[in-house]
């Protein structure tokens, strides 16, 4: 049994997903890893993991359009607005959703569905740089 971590990094441009599966592949690659487990953890609380559809964009617009009509950037009642209006929201969000998530690997490859991809949700309107820790265990 191994184990191999790799520490990653992705500037976003603001509220939206960004797909991570090519560099979780790449990851796995690295490792020679060829059947097992990874765990992949986003390091914040205002942006999270999503497994998702990655072949329409529109399933995942249509995603981020109902998050932020469930839970508005500009609610009266939040007073966790140090960071501006999309504080407190940001943190919701992530805390509807995940900030881990684990997928099986086998051949070397991820055992993604055929139209499902691996993303990071970004819930803030500006730009951030987000740190995610991918571990990758098996043999």
């Amino acid at each position: 049994m191994g184990i191999f971590k790799k520490e990653w990094q992705l500037k976003t441009s603001g509220k939206g997903t960004y797909e991570i599966s090519r560099p979780l592949a790449d990851g796995l690659t690295e490792s020679g890893l060829v059947d097992g487990l990874v765990s992949v953890f986003v390091r914040h609380t205002s942006c999270s993991l999503v497994l998702m559809e990655n072949a329409d964009p529109t399933a995942r617009t249509d995603l981020e359009g109902f998050m932020d009509d469930l839970v508005p950037d500009d609610n009266p009642n939040f007073i966790h607005t140090f960071e501006g209006p999309d504080d407190m929201p940001s943190h919701i969000k992530m805390a509807l959703t995940r900030s881990s998530e684990n997928i099986p690997f086998s051949q070397g490859r991820l055992q993604l569905g055929t139209w499902q991809g691996l993303f990071l949700w970004e819930h803030r309107v500006a730009p951030h740089i987000r740190k995610l820790t991918f571990s990758y265990i098996g043999q």
